[in-house]
């Protein structure tokens, strides 16, 4: 019974220790993907690569690149090719950002304005971290109905880019954050719960949540902060 309960015991270590080594090269290689998207971002406007990435051609362009890196990216994840391959994703995610970086820049307070949503996606972040480390509860029923609400935020973006209604932007990035924030929680949970075992996939999974809520704060603050020369 003794030799029986050890073997328990070690094997929940063992299992809590994996937990948290994912966890760990999560956060790192996320820290790291960032610099990536910042100097796409960067350079998409300093040479002036924004018009490539608008309207509808724009949206075919990304597309097909960001699903053939997520492809790539999932195929890679157990071989040493798996992190170029994200950091690659993150910069072509930084080129697709520099539309709005350069017409956020075009405000007076545009700097201010990056920083403020940059900063609001890392509270966002912060919160749904601590959350996923206190909720005791198994949250892998939400993944149905975040998935659902995903579909119909893409159906709802589609059909708004042929409206161009203001108001429309505005409940759609309300949305979106609501959406993109609780996939944070879902996807820190599944890492911390051992449902997620592959600090690449990990990654890709939150970077993709928290661009996300980034590019939603910004179109807010944008709308209702944004002062024009």
């Amino acid at each position: 019974m003794d030799n029986r309960m050890t073997s328990l015991d070690l094997g929940y270590l063992a299992s809590s220790e994996q937990r948290n080594r994912v966890l760990r090269n999560t956060y790192g290689l996320l820290a790291l993907s960032l610099l990536p998207t910042v100097l796409g971002a960067w350079l998409g406007v300093e040479l002036g690569l924004a018009a490539l990435f608008r309207g509808w051609l724009g949206m075919i362009l990304f597309m097909g690149v960001a699903f053939g890196f997520i492809y790539g990216i999932e195929k890679t994840k157990n071989s040493a090719a798996g992190v170029p391959m994200l950091l690659g994703f993150t910069f072509f995610m930084g080129l697709m950002l520099s539309p709005m970086i350069q017409a956020t820049l075009g405000f007076r307070n545009g700097p201010q304005l990056i920083m403020t949503a940059f900063a609001g996606t890392a509270g966002v972040f912060m919160g749904m971290a601590a959350l996923s480390s206190v909720i005791k509860r198994e949250l892998s029923g939400m993944g149905k109905f975040l998935f659902v609400g995903l579909i119909m935020l893409v159906i709802g973006g589609l059909i708004n880019a042929f409206v161009g209604s203001t108001t429309g932007m505005v409940v759609l990035s309300m949305i979106s954050i609501g959406i993109f924030s609780a996939y944070m929680l879902y996807d820190l949970k599944r890492i911390v719960d051992g449902g997620e075992t592959n600090y690449i996939s990990a990654t890709l999974a939150l970077y993709l949540d928290i661009i996300n809520v980034f590019q939603s704060l910004l179109a807010l603050l944008g709308i209702f902060g944004g002062e024009r020369e």
